[in-house]
């Protein structure tokens, strides 16, 4: 029933498949319009919306090593490294 398609991304000019597989699930999704960006310049227009995670420096409680958290390090609280957080996970 779906054949693909080649399209031109409006935003590079280049060429893109829209395959049988997507236009199959466009149409259950009900969607009536074609893919207009192909899938390098969707997605770099998706992550382009997206706020940058401020980082904060801590050290880790486990290995003395300085780690990079998404949130800002409390007193009361260990902080650990992907690495140690990684291990006691395992452990646990």
């Amino acid at each position: 029933m779906f054949e693909d398609k080649t399209l031109v991304c409006k935003e590079c000019g280049s060429e893109f498949v829209f395959t049988a597989g997507e236009q199959e699930f466009y149409a259950e999704k009900g969607f009536q319009n074609e893919p207009q960006r192909c899938k390098e310049c969707r997605d770099a227009r998706k992550n382009a919306s997206k706020a940058q995670r401020e980082m904060f420096t801590a050290v880790c409680a486990s290995c003395g090593q300085e780690a990079k958290v998404p949130f800002k390090p409390r007193e009361d609280r260990p902080v650990y490294c992907s690495e140690c957080f990684a291990k006691m996970k395992e452990e646990a």
